[in-house]
């Protein structure tokens, strides 16, 4: 039904008029109850959509798999970056290829030419070519006898394994750390190349001797956690033994490790974080840490009293407590304490003097010192379930008002200015103690405002990031290699699996290729140069 003009409504009767209006109330009834129809759909989908992810948990569950999280990333991030470059900031450009001058070997290619052709020199077309074969290398060894009946024989190359060379066993470690290839399908390889050999051959050169390494993975640890500015931490599922566990990863902006074990607690963390050393220490900052976590005054008073303050295991710990008349199955209490004594020993040793710890709010990371993720602060809005089109455009608000402020933070980092800082405070303000009458927004709001020292720490550390994507980047190796090859079984396996993967992530960040690496350590490439010691390299990164 067309409507009239406004001229025609003058021209209209009052019979004409009453059956227009009861037409228009009847229209009116019709798109309200379309409208009604769609916000119960809308809020059906959605209930679907909740019902459907528990019974995926379900699943996972039932698998022993990590459930998978019901939201997608928001694309705060990606979406002001983009504005970020446009506004001056850096931006990535392609270079040349860097291979250019490191030909390897030359051929002239020839073709025939009709007589009276004038030779124009060449054309000159880089190639980049991989050359991989197998060998069988017989070694043999001199034998003397000395003038003292003693046998002398010459020793065998210091990298070779159960009769395995150093290039096989770093073409192995490549492969099945950063190219996530199983011991199964990497047997297959070596064996269609010609190499005669064992999938338990291979397992041994993966998790075999790998000392040097694991020190130099823990050496990295102490580096990074002596001098990083920052830390970005977070914690991926594990299988280990037929087990339940978890990988938490600690990294910076040089360097990466990974360690898993049982617990994803507290005092699994700062346990971490003692970078492989196994003492308590009861110092200021163990006593401080305890009464921030309200620990019993008359408890810390007692250690604090006693003369001894540094213990070198976890057994000469709870003989310390008890010699104390400490109730070691009180577990909170134990827990409480044990948490101050290990940040007691990190600060002890030098560790985490100025360090910032980013995380997305897991309890388990909230030491002292602690940054939030805006990007994990901001997906909280997701999460939530508005029922009417008025509280979704309340969110939508909410999160737009958001974004432009997480830009502006981004701009601000490129130049930090002191005097800004008020400004972008008050601006936090004015968006988290907003009352919008959406009751589970507002309680959102004000959730994100308590922790307000937390989000713009930023502004008194201008260096450290907005966000733990790093950390989800680097946990995605874990994932990958969680998904493909499941978990293991051996400690040497679960210890070596961490331990490379963290060296790769490391050498990643300080543009070192791991393949050198790895020939660098097993005594190959000596004309390649020498790669530094890792961390003497995390030391020295810039701020």
């Amino acid at each position: 039904m067309s409507l009239p003009s406004d001229d025609a409504f003058e021209m209209l009767s009052a019979d004409s008029l009453r059956r227009l209006v009861i037409d228009l109330s009847q229209r009116l009834h019709s798109l309200e109850d379309q409208v009604s129809q769609l916000e119960t759909a809308e809020t059906s989908q959605v209930a679907l959509q909740v019902e459907n992810q528990e019974l995926r948990d379900e699943i996972a569950r039932l698998k022993n798999l990590p459930p998978r999280p019901p939201f997608k990333s928001s694309g705060m991030e990606k979406a002001t970056e983009r504005e970020v470059r446009k506004s001056g900031g850096p931006s990535r450009r392609r270079g040349a290829k860097r291979d250019r001058d490191r030909v390897t070997r030359e051929e002239v290619l020839t073709t025939k030419a009709p007589t009276g052709s004038r030779f124009k020199g060449y054309e000159t077309v880089l190639v980049r070519e991989l050359a991989i074969s197998s060998e069988v290398v017989r070694y043999r060894r001199e034998r003397w006898l000395s003038p003292e009946g003693k046998t002398i024989i010459a020793p065998l190359p210091a990298a070779l394994l159960g009769g395995f060379g150093a290039n096989l066993r770093r073409f192995c470690l490549v492969l099945h750390a950063q190219g996530q290839v199983t011991t199964e399908r990497l047997t297959l390889i070596l064996n269609g190349i010609g190499m005669e050999i064992s999938k338990r051959q291979v397992v041994r050169i993966l998790t075999s001797r790998l000392d040097c390494f694991i020190e130099e993975d823990q050496a990295v640890l102490r580096a990074g956690l002596a001098t990083a500015p920052f830390i970005s931490v977070n914690d991926t599922g594990a299988r280990h033994a037929r087990r339940d566990g978890i990988t938490t990863q600690i990294g910076g902006a040089g360097f990466t490790v990974f360690r898993t074990g049982r617990s994803k607690s507290r005092l699994n963390f700062l346990s971490l974080l003692r970078a492989g050393r196994e003492d308590y220490v009861i110092n200021d900052a163990a006593l401080d840490y305890m009464r921030r976590r309200k620990v019993a005054p008359d408890v810390a008073a007692h250690l604090a009293a006693h003369p001894k303050t540094l213990l070198t295991s976890q057994m000469a710990w709870y003989e310390h407590l008890v010699a104390l008349r400490r109730d070691v199955f009180d577990r909170t209490l134990l827990r409480e304490v044990s948490e101050g004594a290990f940040w007691g020993a990190v600060r002890h040793h030098g560790l985490m003097e100025n360090t910032v710890v980013v995380s997305d709010d897991a309890g388990q990371f909230r030491v002292p010192n602690h940054a939030l993720c805006w990007v994990h602060a901001e997906r909280l809005l997701q999460k939530l379930m508005p029922k009417t089109p008025q509280q979704v455009r309340k969110i939508e608000k909410i999160r737009d008002e958001i974004w432009t402020l997480y830009r502006d933070l981004k701009l601000w980092k490129l130049t930090p200015a002191e005097a800004d800082c008020p400004m972008l405070a008050k601006r936090f303000d004015n968006i988290f103690t907003q009352l919008t009458g959406y009751k589970d927004l507002d309680q959102l709001l004000a959730r994100l405002h308590r922790q307000k020292h937390e989000l713009l720490k930023v502004l008194e550390r201008p260096e450290i990031p907005l966000h733990t994507n790093a950390s989800e980047n680097d946990l995605r190796a874990c994932v990958t290699k969680r998904r493909i090859s499941g978990g293991t079984m051996s400690i040497d396996g679960r210890q070596a699996r961490d331990v490379m993967l963290g060296l790769m992530k490391t050498c990643r960040k300080l543009g070192i290729s791991f393949f050198v690496y790895l020939g660098d350590r097993l005594g190959l490439n000596q004309s390649a140069g020498h790669v530094p010691f890792l961390p003497d390299l995390v030391a020295g990164q810039p701020v």
